[in-house]
């Protein structure tokens, strides 16, 4: 039980910071700043199916440990989600991919990410 509370404590900032909606500053696509930069202490496989059954056009890709998915068309990505495997879960990070798309929304987005974390 004490572990099942640490993990919700240690959590609750994430869901928080990702279900927050925000627009992006001018320029942040083009640079490669991430939208979100979170862990979780849910494994990198266990987060990748949730995002992938809860988002449209997910396409995954691993190289070594870390896997990446692509969000929205395989050439033309809305979004990019790096999950990076650390010593006690993931490491969860969000990008603007090259699509002037915004599907599915950020918010949406932003939503299933804090779902799939926690």
């Amino acid at each position: 039980m004490k572990t099942l509370t640490q993990r919700l404590l240690a959590a609750t900032p994430l869901a928080l910071i990702a279900a927050c909606g925000s627009t992006p500053p001018s320029g942040s696509a083009s640079n490669g700043e991430p939208m979100v930069y979170a862990s979780s202490a849910r494994s990198a496989s266990s987060i990748a199916n949730c995002l992938e059954n809860r988002l449209p056009h997910v396409h995954a890709s691993r190289d070594g440990n870390t896997t990446e998915l692509s969000v929205g068309s395989r050439s033309d990505a809305s979004y990019l989600v790096t999950l990076t495997p650390n010593g006690n879960g993931s490491v969860i990070r969000v990008t603007r991919g090259t699509s002037a798309s915004n599907d599915p929304p950020e918010e949406e987005l932003r939503f299933d990410i804090a779902r799939c974390t926690v």
